[in-house]
C-alpha cells in the first residue's frame, strides 16, 4: 500500500475519535510532527508505533485489519493492460507523427491526449491507432499501462460508471479491495495520489464524454493519458489542456494498400479498378475494408470484380435496417451495412447463428464457453466458429486473450439477431445458467463452504467448465466476473427474474478469497432486487443476507443493519426447514460487527431449530457458533464445555472442517484462561484438519491464532515460522490479509 493511501485512514480514524492532532499525540505517545507526516503520506509507521496509534484512537477490528494493511509495503505486478497490437500497422503516417509529437510534450507538460473521430464516426481506426502508440512509447512508462474500453457507444450496454473502472485500477495498483472508498470523487482522488509518483500509461477507450473521462485521468507529469471516442472532447481540451486529434477515413491510397496487403499484389495488378472501387464502397472506412479483405482473403479464386457484383448487389435491401444507421454518417450507412453483410453471408450456416447469438454477451470481452453457452453449442464447435469469426475480421482479441465484437459489428449482429428472429431469452438463460451453475464447483474448489448445489438443472446446451485446482477456480471467476455484474444490469427482461436473483449464490467463496467485498456487494444489490421483485423469501434471505455479511466485512454496519431487518422480516415466511440456517447467518454478521450478545442469540436460536429437525449435523456446527461467541463474550469455560460438546457428532458426521473450526473455538477459550500449552495443542489439531481438507484459508486464520499464543509463551521463532506460513496460504490464495500475517512475521525479526 502507498503512504498516502494510508495517510487518509489514519485522517479519517482519527476525525472520527473526534482528535486533534496534539491530542492524538498525547494520548499515544507519538509526536505531532510524525502523525502529521503519516496523513499527508510522506511515511509509514513501524509495527509499534501503529499499535499505539490504533490503542489511543480505540480502532474496532476491522478498522485495525485496514489501518496494518495500508500501512504494510505492498508489492503488485506492474500492469500491462493494453491490447494486442496488428503485426503490421500500415498507413496513418500524418497522424502517428502527430501523436509521436504530443508524447514528448506530455511527458515534459503532463498534458493529456485525445484521439476521436470527425462526427463521432466509429470504425475509422481509432482504438487501432491508440493500441498502435500505446505500444511503441510503452517502454517509457515503466509503471505500467492501464487499459479500459469504456463502452461508451453500445446499444445494447450503459457506458461503464468512472467509480467502477476506478475501482479496477485502483486494485490493479495494489490497493486492497477494503481500502478502496465508496465514491467515484474518493475513488479519483486515491487514484490521483497513487500515481502522483508513477510514469503510468492510461488508454481510456471508446469514451462517451469528458465527464465519463475526467475521473480517470491521472494528474502526474510523467503520466499519458490517451482517449478515443466518438465525440470531440474539446471540454478536455478547455480544461485539462488535451491536445485533440482528429481521424478521418482513410485517403484512397491508404485503403487501397491495406486491400493489397490482404489479397496479394498480383491479384490487385489483375484488376486494379475493381480493387479501387471495393475500397469505395467500403467508404474508405478501415473496418470495412478489413472485413472485405479478409473475405476475399478467404476465397482467393473470386474474381475482385465479381466482388463488386456482389457488394454493390446488397446495398438497396439493406436500408430496411435502421438501427445501424446511428452508428455511421449518411453517405455510409448501406456500404457499411453490404460490407458486414457481404461477409456474414459467406459464413457456414452453423458460424452465422453463433455470430448473430454474440450479440446478447453483455460484457466487454467474452470466453469461448461463455459464447459456446449463448449459443447452445459444446466449446470445441465453439472454438472453430469463433476462429472463423476472427479470419473474417468480424472478431478481435483482447490482452487477456478474450474475443471482443467491435459495437459497429455488435449493432449488425444485433439487427441480425432480431430479424432472424432467434430465440434470445433462452440464450440469455443459457448465459445466466453458464454463470450459476459452473460457480458452484469453483466454489467448492476454493474450500470457502459455498451454499447448496443449485436444484435447477441447467437449460440443455450450457457448457459445464471442467475445474482441478484453486488456480482454475480463481481463473474461472476472475475471467467471468465482468459477464456476470453485466449481466445483471442488462438482462433485465421479467421473465429472466429467477435467473437473476440466484446468479449470485455461489459466487460469494471468489470474494471471500479474493476480500473484494465492494464487487460483492454491487453484484448483490442486483440479485437482492431481482429477489425483492419476486417476493420471494428464500431469495430475499440468501441475497440480503450475503449483501449483510459483505457490508459487515466493510466496516459498514449501518447497511449492513438495513439488510439484516430484510431478513428478518422474511424469518416467519421461511418454515422450519430453512429458518435455523438464517438464524445462523444474522448470529454470523452480528459477530462481525462485535454486537456479541446478539449474536449468541441467534446462534441458540439456530440450534433450536436444527434440534428440532433433528439435524444433527448442523446441530453440531451450531454448538462450536454458540461455544465461539460465549467465548467472545468471556464464558470461556461455558464456551469449552459447548465446543466440546459438538465433537463427538462432528466425528460421527465426518465433518472435518467443522471439528476443524472447533478445536479453534476450544484453543481461542483455552488461551483467554492462562492454559498457553493446552491452547498451542488445540490449535495445532485445529491446523491439522483444515490441512487434511484442503482449507488452506481457515488454516491461516488458525495459524495466526497458533502463532499469537506461541508468542505469548515466549516461543518467538515458532510464532514468526506460523506468520509467515499463513502469509504464504493466503498469498497463494490471492487474499488481502495475508500482508497483515507477513508483517506480524517482520515484525519479530
Amino acid at each position: 500500500m502507498d503512504k498516502s493511501a494510508f495517510g487518509r485512514l489514519l485522517r479519517e480514524a482519527r476525525r472520527r475519535s473526534l482528535l486533534t492532532l496534539e491530542s492524538l499525540a498525547e494520548a499515544s505517545g507519538v509526536s505531532v510532527r510524525a502523525i502529521s507526516d503519516m496523513e499527508r503520506g510522506r511515511s509509514l509507521p513501524r509495527r509499534a508505533t501503529l499499535k499505539e496509534l490504533m490503542d489511543a484512537l480505540e480502532c474496532g477490528a476491522q478498522e485495525r485489519q485496514l489501518l496494518v494493511q495500508a500501512s504494510t509495503p505492498r508489492t503488485h505486478e506492474v500492469p500491462r493492460q493494453l491490447p494486442p497490437d496488428l503485426a503490421v500497422f500500415r498507413g496513418r503516417e500524418e497522424a502517428l507523427a502527430a501523436v509521436h509529437r504530443l508524447t514528448s510534450q506530455v511527458a515534459a507538460s503532463g498534458g493529456h491526449v485525445v484521439i476521436s473521430a470527425i462526427g463521432g464516426m466509429a470504425g475509422v481506426g481509432k482504438t487501432t491507432l491508440a493500441v498502435h502508440w500505446a505500444h511503441q512509447v510503452a517502454d517509457r512508462f515503466p509503471d505500467g499501462q492501464l487499459y479500459v474500453n469504456l463502452r461508451g457507444f453500445e446499444a445494447e450496454n450503459q457506458p461503464l460508471d468512472p467509480g467502477q473502472v476506478l475501482g479496477g485500477f485502483l486494485r490493479t495498483l495494489g490497493t486492497p479491495s477494503g481500502a478502496v472508498p465508496r465514491g467515484t470523487r474518493e475513488r479519483a482522488a486515491l487514484f490521483r495520489e497513487r500515481t502522483s509518483s508513477s510514469q503510468l500509461l492510461v488508454l481510456l477507450d471508446n469514451a462517451l464524454d469528458a465527464e465519463q473521462v475526467r475521473p480517470l485521468l491521472p494528474a502526474a507529469p510523467g503520466c499519458l493519458a490517451i482517449i478515443t471516442s466518438r465525440n470531440q472532447l474539446a471540454g478536455l481540451a478547455v480544461a485539462e489542456g488535451a491536445s485533440l486529434i482528429s481521424l478521418d477515413v482513410w485517403t484512397p491510397a491508404e485503403a487501397l494498400a491495406a486491400l493489397i496487403a490482404k489479397i496479394g499484389e498480383e491479384r490487385y495488378l489483375a484488376e486494379p479498378e475493381a480493387a479501387g472501387e471495393l475500397v469505395r464502397l467500403c467508404g474508405y472506412l478501415p473496418l470495412a475494408v478489413a472485413v472485405v479483405g479478409a473475405q476475399l482473403k478467404a476465397a482467393p479464386g473470386t474474381p475482385l470484380h465479381h466482388a463488386v457484383r456482389e457488394l454493390r448487389e446488397d446495398l438497396p435491401r439493406l436500408d430496411a435496417l435502421p438501427r445501424l444507421d446511428a452508428l455511421s454518417v449518411d453517405e455510409q450507412r448501406a456500404d457499411v451495412r453490404a460490407v458486414f453483410s457481404w461477409s456474414y453471408q459467406a459464413l457456414t450456416a452453423e458460424t452465422a447463428r453463433f455470430f448473430r447469438h454474440l450479440a446478447l454477451h453483455p460484457g466487454p470481452s467474452m470466453s469461448p464457453e461463455a459464447a459456446a453457452s449463448l449459443a447452445g453449442v459444446g466449446t470445441a464447435q465453439a472454438q472453430r466458429h469463433l476462429r472463423a469469426l476472427i479470419s473474417a475480421s468480424l472478431l478481435t482479441r483482447d490482452a487477456d486473450g478474450g474475443y471482443v465484437l467491435h459495437d459497429l459489428v455488435r449493432a449488425y449482429t444485433t439487427e441480425l439477431l432480431a430479424q432472424e428472429q432467434d430465440d434470445r431469452l433462452l440464450a440469455q438463460k443459457r448465459l445466466l445458467d453458464y454463470l450459476r451453475h459452473n460457480a458452484y464447483p469453483a466454489g467448492q474448489v476454493l474450500d470457502t463452504r459455498p451454499g447448496p448445489q443449485p436444484s435447477e438443472t441447467p437449460a440443455p446446451g450450457v457448457v459445464r467448465v471442467v475445474v482441478d485446482s484453486r488456480e482454475d477456480a480463481l481463473d474461472w471467476f476472475r475471467r467471468e466476473e465482468p459477464t456476470a455484474a453485466a449481466a445483471l444490469r442488462a438482462m433485465d427482461d421479467p421473465r429472466l427474474l429467477r435467473h437473476r436473483a440466484t446468479l449470485a449464490d455461489d459466487w460469494s467463496s471468489y470474494y471471500a478469497v479474493q476480500g473484494r467485498w465492494t464487487a460483492e456487494i454491487e453484484l448483490l444489490r442486483f440479485a437482492a432486487d431481482a429477489s425483492l421483485t419476486l417476493d420471494d423469501p428464500r431469495a430475499i434471505v440468501r441475497n440480503c443476507m450475503g449483501l449483510a455479511r459483505a457490508l459487515a466485512e466493510m466496516g459498514r454496519a449501518e447497511e449492513a443493519d438495513v439488510q439484516l431487518e430484510l431478513v428478518i422480516a422474511q424469518l416467519d415466511r421461511l418454515g422450519p426447514t430453512a429458518r435455523p440456517a438464517a438464524e445462523r447467518s444474522i448470529g454470523w454478521v452480528r459477530g462481525r460487527q462485535g454486537r456479541y450478545t446478539e449474536a449468541l442469540q441467534h446462534a441458540r436460536n439456530a440450534l433450536a431449530g436444527f434440534r428440532a429437525l433433528g439435524d444433527h449435523s448442523r446441530e453440531a456446527r451450531e454448538r462450536n457458533a454458540v461455544g465461539w461467541y460465549l467465548a467472545l463474550l468471556g464464558e470461556y469455560r461455558e464456551a469449552i464445555t459447548m465446543c466440546e460438546s459438538a465433537l463427538p457428532l462432528l466425528r460421527e458426521a465426518g465433518n472435518r472442517r467443522s471439528e476443524a473450526a472447533t478445536w479453534d473455538s476450544i484453543g481461542y477459550a483455552t488461551q483467554r484462561l492462562g492454559d498457553l500449552d493446552a491452547a498451542i495443542g488445540h490449535y495445532e489439531t485445529s491446523s491439522r484438519l483444515y490441512g487434511e481438507v484442503l482449507d488452506d484459508y481457515s488454516q491461516a486464520e488458525v495459524l495466526d491464532h497458533l502463532a499469537s499464543a506461541q508468542l505469548e509463551r515466549g516461543d518467538t521463532a515458532q510464532a514468526k515460522a506460523n506468520w509467515t506460513r499463513a502469509g504464504d496460504l493466503l498469498g497463494a490464495l490471492h487474499a488481502t490479509s495475508a500482508a497483515e500475517m507477513r508483517a506480524k512475521a517482520e515484525a519479530l525479526a
